[in-house]
């Protein structure tokens, strides 16, 4: 009998307390763009345009995280990512020390917004020179916002120039993209540039946001379950990384995970289904698991080191762990509940692949 199958015996993935711990754990935790603009400079369109939400939906799911920003948990039901928008910079005293002290435990990027045609960015930079200041920032982009609605090249030219030496003189070279969010006739500009801009410095938002287009219908179909496979990667990185938590919690959210992906499916979840999966990963799964497993448990033991390192890999090996079980579970159930065959190489040869094209998102979550 498989691990996971006499786990199964023990766990009831519907009814355990470490999984709200866990998910909350992880949603405190999330990977952070900080937005940093003037009102009215496009921050709001820039989430719509990563994430394809309409503006009531953005602008409804902010809620205050500090007393002059407020938080986007995105998605809002299975939360991966956020996005932090600073609405204090109309105030003279605003102190940026609070937003640094809410996002220093977080990978995060900052993200400066500035309307082509406005001048006037003076709150900006001097938030920007508070934030350079403090050392605690190191990833920054610039996105000049509305370029196409100024309709003379030069002077358009001329204002992009304006304001990235305004940047530069307050923190240093600054990369930067240029977007219209409104564009000409409607069609928005430079989102893909955008999203690779952001996305190198947040590897998350390539993952989410980045559609290079897909094979097939098994593709296409885990498109719409990555998010959800994602956010339980995310909370059992969360639930590793501290001691003696990560040996009950973490199967018990990949077990969770299979449950909702099997039901997703229309498959019914049970211990058959459970051990047949398992054995299309290998028959050495299960104790390369438990040891994998145990070995980062004892590792996060160890005094001091076990606290940094020890937590911190225990950490992306489980969110890489999770994600990869996540994603080939899904081709395993895509193919049983469309009566087609597969082999357990497929099984195997998936997962690894998975496992390792998430490995950057998991080490930039964790800081690694």
């Amino acid at each position: 009998m498989s691990l996971l199958d006499r786990v199964y015996r023990t766990l009831n993935p519907e009814a355990n307390p470490a999984l709200e711990t866990a998910f909350e754990r992880s949603e405190g935790q999330l990977p952070t763009l900080w937005l940093l603009g003037k009102t009215g400079a496009g921050k709001s369109s820039l989430v719509r345009a990563l994430t394809g939400l309409d503006q009531v939906e953005v602008g409804a799911g902010f809620r205050p995280c500090t007393m002059a920003s407020a938080r986007y948990a995105y998605p809002t039901d299975t939360p991966v990512m956020a996005f932090m928008d600073t609405r204090g910079l109309a105030e003279a005293d605003y102190d940026a020390e609070a937003d640094l002290a809410h996002l220093e435990q977080n990978s995060h990027a900052l993200i400066v917004v500035m309307k082509a045609e406005d001048p006037e960015q003076s709150q900006v930079l001097e938030a920007l020179k508070q934030i350079r200041r403090s050392g605690k920032i190191r990833e920054i982009l610039l996105v000049h916002t509305g370029v196409q609605q100024i309709s003379d090249t030069g002077e358009r030219e001329r204002c992009i120039a304006r304001n990235q030496r305004q940047v530069e003189q307050a923190w240093g070279p600054v990369e930067s993209v240029t977007v219209d969010f409104l564009g000409v006739d409607g069609q928005p500009y430079g989102l893909q540039a955008l999203t690779e801009k952001i996305g190198a410095r947040l590897p998350i938002v390539t993952e989410l946001f980045d559609d290079q287009g897909h094979a097939d219908v098994e593709e296409r179909n885990f498109q719409r379950l990555k998010k959800e496979v994602m956010w339980y990667a995310g909370a059992a990185g969360a639930a590793d990384a501290l001691p003696a938590v990560g040996l009950v919690a973490v199967p018990t959210l990949q077990l969770k995970m299979l449950h909702s992906l099997a039901n997703r499916y229309g498959l019914t979840y049970n211990r058959r289904l459970l051990a047949e999966f398992a054995a299309a990963l290998g028959t050495g799964f299960g104790l390369q698991y438990a040891s994998r497993l145990g070995l980062r448990q004892l590792m996060k033991l160890i005094p001091v080191i076990g606290q940094t390192v020890g937590g911190a890999s225990a950490a992306v090996a489980s969110y890489g762990f999770t994600y990869a079980l996540g994603r080939a579970a899904c081709m395993y159930f895509y193919r049983l509940s469309r009566g087609e065959p597969i082999t357990a190489a497929e099984v195997q040869a998936l997962y690894k692949q998975a496992f390792e094209h998430i490995l950057p998102v998991a080490r930039n979550e964790k800081n690694l």
